[in-house]
């Protein structure tokens, strides 16, 4: 795709940000957390809840539903040539543990939101819209991250999703089918014209710029990398230092050397890592045992190709040295992504149209849009978040901004979906 083929929609139109605000409002009511975020997991009740709600809304604005077989939400609008390929606008309603109320759920009720304005507007398209909220994108119950856009997109099997395991051992197929949300639709091969996902920053990027929209060119690609280590439980207080198999010490070493091989890769490299585990996790023992997941990204690939491998070749002498057992597996990966630059170029129109302050900024956090780059032209839309923080229940961004974004949303996706010069 390189350009959009429908009329440039009037500058005066825009979405209810009233109403996009009170549905974000209310959708944070659903599975909240303990410090004014939510805790609305994949799979569990409380997604099941925030799935019915989000699918009554969608439903009461005239939309019929899709569902497929990892539970991916399809939210049809049609438009005056229904056999046309639809455009689509997706993200995501899944959290994080300690998630905030905007991260995903932005991106599928300013969807909504476009399709309520287009009604209220007297907007025809012909070109049909589908409002989608994919699966686990979180990856934070089940990974790897992205995991149902990533079986739509041939990126995995549906057995390999199926059999993802959470750290209660519960499997994402027995869950999708116990919270009554597996379709029976097959799992991708549905036609895409365009998609567009608008998120929030989750960096600090945009407010320090003073920046409204940021115009998403590129994403970053990500190695995440389950290190195990082996070694040998012990008393603390009565086993010598030099006869210690100590896998937490081993699990320190890489950590650091995580942190040096991303700060010789500057600039436009980063590394941590933010999950891990040691047994038996008793004050008084020497862990036998860590695991632990290192998380590498950068929006160019022979960086990113080049951390992975000399973490690889450092954490095994690292633990060599120590006496441990090591074992290395990659849980989750994609390249660095170049988005549609005629979609990017409808984002860029559509923000300077109507007057928000605008930048080309590169996502450094994995989304849906990632996956489905691979197999139709799709595009991003940011917004700012204050401080940058985000997968945190403080997240915060103000009702202006949600609406400003969503503004730009609206413009992009009738301008793709061929909006009727009549109809303006």
């Amino acid at each position: 795709m390189t350009d959009a083929s429908g009329v440039a929609p009037a500058a005066n139109l825009k979405i209810n940000g009233e109403r996009l605000w009170d549905s974000l409002m209310q959708m944070a009511q659903v599975g909240p957390g303990i410090a004014g975020g939510n805790n609305r997991q994949t799979l569990t009740d409380a997604d099941a809840q925030g799935r019915a709600l989000f699918q009554s809304w969608c439903e009461d604005a005239g939309m019929v539903m899709g569902l497929d077989r990892m539970g991916n939400m399809f939210m049809r609008h049609d438009g005056t040539d229904p056999d046309l390929d639809p455009v689509y606008i997706g993200s995501h309603l899944d959290t994080q543990p300690t998630g905030g109320k905007f991260d995903g759920v932005l991106g599928v009720l300013a969807g909504l939101e476009v399709v309520r304005s287009i009604r209220d507007l007297g907007i025809r398209t012909r070109r049909p819209i589908v409002v989608v909220n994919w699966t686990n994108e979180e990856g934070a119950r089940f990974a790897p991250a992205m995991l149902a856009s990533g079986v739509f997109a041939g990126v995995h099997t549906e057995n390999y999703a199926n059999a993802r395991v959470d750290a209660e051992g519960k499997h994402f197929g027995d869950e999708l089918d116990r919270i009554g949300w597996r379709g029976s639709e097959d799992v991708g091969g549905r036609p895409i014209h365009a998609m567009f996902e608008y998120h929030i920053e989750q960096g600090p990027i945009l407010e320090a710029e003073g920046k409204d929209i940021g115009v998403v060119t590129h994403g970053q690609g990500l190695w995440w990398l389950e290190i195990t280590l082996t070694g040998k439980d012990a008393h603390t207080g009565s086993t010598p230092m030099n006869m210690r198999v100590n896998a937490g010490l081993g699990m320190a070493r890489i950590i650091e050397a995580v942190h040096q091989i991303a700060m010789d890769h500057q600039p436009g490299a980063v590394g941590a890592v933010g999950q891990m585990n040691v047994t038996p996790n008793s004050r008084n023992v020497i862990p036998g045992r860590a695991v632990f997941t290192v998380d590498f990204r950068s929006p160019d690939l022979d960086k990113l190709t080049a951390m992975r491998t000399r973490l690889e070749t450092e954490a095994p002498a690292i633990a060599a040295e120590l006496g441990l057992g090591i074992s290395i597996e990659a849980v989750g990966h994609f390249d660095p992504v170049t988005f549609d630059p005629g979609l990017v170029g409808t984002v860029r129109a559509a923000a300077e149209r109507l007057g928000y302050s605008h930048m080309d900024i590169i996502s450094g956090a994995g989304h849906d849009a990632c996956w489905i780059n691979r197999i139709a032209p799709t595009v991003m839309i940011m917004c700012p978040c204050v401080d940058g923080l985000s997968h945190n229940e403080a997240e915060e961004i103000s009702p202006e901004w949600a609406a400003a974004g969503a503004d730009v949303l609206l413009h992009a996706v009738i301008e793709a979906a061929e909006v009727e010069s009549e109809s303006l």
